[in-house]
């Protein structure tokens, strides 16, 4: 049993135009699934990826269109991180991050490697990130028939950044239930951890913060971060693992692109295991991932009446 590195993180947007204008307009991801959720056939749930949908790439929204501000605090998914393929893409970024005038920082040095924070325009706190001296998980595939020149577009998910009240809780999920790794603290108050083959796509950072107030999500915060597990067989070995450690779990459940399980650390944390495939080939051609609702086969029949409750979302290759 083996988690192989972070398989997607979902967060929360109010208006799901806006949020594809920014995600595949702006940052040059391929919107690979328009889908709604699951749980609430009412809202939309959009896949952003790379040119391939792979395992690891996936940045995903909820639409809740109701959905408040955020406070940021504690008990929280507080950064999500993209890779970029080299230091000089993140040249490229400062300049196409001002062009749309998004809200950013320089670019600084951490943990070895140059970074970029940014924010969406609803508040979603985000890094680019260096891949230039990575080793371990690899990149994706950037979008070739995207607005970003493929030298330097998104390859995939980076590290996730907690914050949380007391890290010795996380931590033991992640190294004594998950089997992560620690490494050397990249600053007080910071410890990281990494799994599989390690590098940006497989490590998560907790920053301990017991004096915040926990976090009010709202648009801009996380909803969950997943890790990868190969496939169904592995999955049910960790539903076991995850009961006998006294973990109240969802059971596996089928989001019929990828097998999933849910549980959550003491400090609240939402943590996902989601399989590697099927993937999202499975209903659309690769070449035409993303240009129509997608529903899983236990939803088509109410098709009609979902699609009436949403707001229509014209996508098109962006230029």
């Amino acid at each position: 049993m083996n988690i192989q590195g972070i398989h997607h993180v979902s967060a929360i947007t109010a208006n799901a135009s806006a949020n594809y204008e920014f995600y595949a307009k702006v940052l040059g991801m391929r919107l690979v699934k328009k889908t709604v959720n699951q749980d609430d056939p009412s809202m939309y749930h959009l896949f952003y990826a790379d040119e391939a949908g792979s395992p690891g790439t996936d940045l995903t929204f909820f639409e809740i269109k109701r959905a408040g501000h955020t406070y940021p605090g504690s008990q929280s998914i507080s950064t999500t991180s993209l890779r970029v393929p080299t230091d000089e893409s993140l040249n490229y970024w400062q300049e196409r991050l001002d062009q749309y005038e998004v809200e950013r920082g320089s670019i600084e040095e951490q943990a070895g490697r140059k970074e970029i924070s940014f924010r969406d325009p609803e508040g979603q706190r985000l890094k680019l990130i260096s891949d230039e001296f990575n080793h371990g998980v690899p990149g994706g595939i950037p979008w070739s028939k995207g607005p970003v020149p493929i030298q330097y577009g998104i390859l995939g998910l980076g590290p996730v950044h907690l914050t949380v009240t007391d890290a010795a809780l996380t931590k033991a999920v992640l190294m004594d239930t998950l089997g992560f790794r620690e490494l050397e603290h990249p600053k007080p108050y910071w410890y990281a951890f990494e799994t599989g083959e390690g590098g940006n796509g497989a490590r998560v950072y907790v920053e301990e913060q017991p004096e915040w107030k926990r976090e009010k999500p709202g648009r801009g915060s996380v909803h969950h971060v997943a890790f990868r597990v190969e496939d169904e067989q592995e999955l049910e070995k960790w539903k076991a693992k995850i009961q006998d450690s006294g973990f109240p779990n969802s059971g596996i459940v089928d989001r019929y692109y990828f097998k999933s399980l849910y549980f959550r650390d003491p400090n609240h944390i939402l943590f996902e295991l989601a399989t590697d495939g099927p993937g999202f080939d499975t209903d659309e051609d690769k070449e035409h991932l993303g240009e129509t609702l997608a529903l899983p086969p236990f939803l088509e029949e109410k098709r009609r009446e979902i699609e009436d409750r949403l707001t229509p979302l014209h996508t098109s290759t962006p230029k």
